[in-house]
């Protein structure tokens, strides 16, 4: 959250991180923190929590839900590299979650694999409806909120993990007008 207010108020560490950590990371990483992010261009969690190379292991998927790809390398993350934060991140103005709130409203569907996606997110549209307020930010919300629910009981690795306190799973929201993540969950 410190490097999300460095970037937030234009404060970026801007030495060469690259020149600086490549040949310690050339043997193996060693990230702090797990992170769950959609695909959209828009959003770099590197950049926005100011990290260089090697301080985060970064999923993406569009609509940042969990898949059982993304729980195998989320799982690699925290039991394998150590990773003790776990943090969802989802952003306002998603589009798969716009996508999702299409579906659900007028029976709309996507071609190819997009359908799985809105699919995927149904649940949190049916439970970011409820909130009242901008519709699509209350169901990227819903969604983070399902996605950290889920992981903390998914997989007996991750929950182990959990229970015992070697792992803190979290979910944030960013913000597209201003850069600012804000913890949801």
């Amino acid at each position: 959250m410190k490097g999300n207010a460095r970037y937030t108020t234009g404060n970026i560490d801007t030495n060469d991180a690259f020149k600086n950590t490549a040949a310690g990371l050339k043997h193996g990483q060693n990230p702090y923190a797990v992170i769950l992010s959609c695909a959209d261009s828009r959003v770099s969690p590197e950049l926005c929590f100011d990290e260089g190379p090697g301080d985060l292991f970064v999923t993406r998927i569009a609509g940042n839900y969990v898949t059982v790809d993304i729980l195998g390398s989320i799982e690699y993350g925290t039991y394998v590299l150590k990773s003790p934060i776990v943090m969802v991140l989802g952003h306002t103005e998603c589009g798969a979650v716009k996508a999702a709130i299409k579906a659900e409203e007028e029976n709309a569907s996507f071609p190819g694999h997009i359908q799985s996606i809105a699919s995927n997110l149904s649940n949190a549209v049916r439970i970011g409806k409820q909130k009242g307020g901008n519709q699509t930010t209350e169901v990227v919300k819903a969604n983070i909120r399902l996605n950290v629910a889920y992981l903390q009981q998914s997989t007996p690795i991750i929950r182990q993990l959990v229970q015992d306190k070697k792992v803190k799973i979290v979910g944030g929201i960013y913000d597209l007008d201003n850069g600012t993540v804000t913890i949801v969950s």
